[in-house]
């Protein structure tokens, strides 16, 4: 029944215009995957033009990639990953380019809560035990605005009964995941995830 449900919503999903509507050049279709059956959801902050133009599939590019040299010291491999769990984001499309030319544009907040709806109905249908938020717009959403990476990632929250696990962005563009301080945060993280996972 809530796989029913939940290709329902990835319909009316990708029939949304609202961002087109309010003026902002968004790319489609929307990203998100994995099972209605998922214990665990991972939420990013978009997906970025390899997701939208090649793959259709979250984190599959250059911080995909990254994304899965972490997640084994959890226990999980991508291909199992892929298939067991709930993938998708803060916004569902991809919103271009940054204007300095590095990375993606972050969306803005009138974007996210244009999106918000979307990420509120796959968690009531999908019911997580366990939440990775991945990025600091994906944990301002669970954890509240102002959060630094220092002070959250490394750390489980227990919020609405769910585990909530933050890991930073593992973008290329990021200097804050290549520092030793920081790679021993997200392992710890990492562990948190493999107990949440497994345990």
């Amino acid at each position: 029944m809530n796989a029913t449900l939940l290709a329902e919503l990835h319909c009316q999903l990708r029939g949304c215009t609202r961002c087109a509507a309010a003026g902002f050049a968004i790319q489609g279709p929307p990203i998100v995957s994995g099972p209605a059956t998922a214990r665990l959801m991972l939420v990013g902050q978009a997906p970025g033009k390899v997701e939208v133009e090649e793959t259709q599939r979250p984190f599959s590019g250059a911080a995909g990639a990254r994304l899965f040299r972490w997640l084994p010291h959890a226990g999980w491999e991508e291909a199992a990953f892929r298939a067991q769990c709930y993938m998708t984001s803060i916004t569902k499309c991809f919103p271009g380019p940054n204007r300095s030319g590095r990375g993606d544009r972050a969306p803005s907040r009138q974007e996210q809560a244009l999106c918000a709806e979307w990420l509120q109905a796959e968690i009531a249908l999908i019911d997580p035990a366990v939440i990775v938020a991945v990025g600091a717009l994906a944990i301002a959403r669970f954890l509240g605005p102002g959060r630094a990476l220092v002070d959250v990632v490394g750390i489980r929250f227990e919020i609405d009964g769910r585990a909530v696990i933050p890991l930073p962005h593992p973008s290329g563009a990021s200097a804050w995941i290549q520092q030793p301080a920081h790679q021993a945060l997200i392992r710890r993280a990492l562990a948190h995830l493999a107990a949440a996972s497994w345990g």
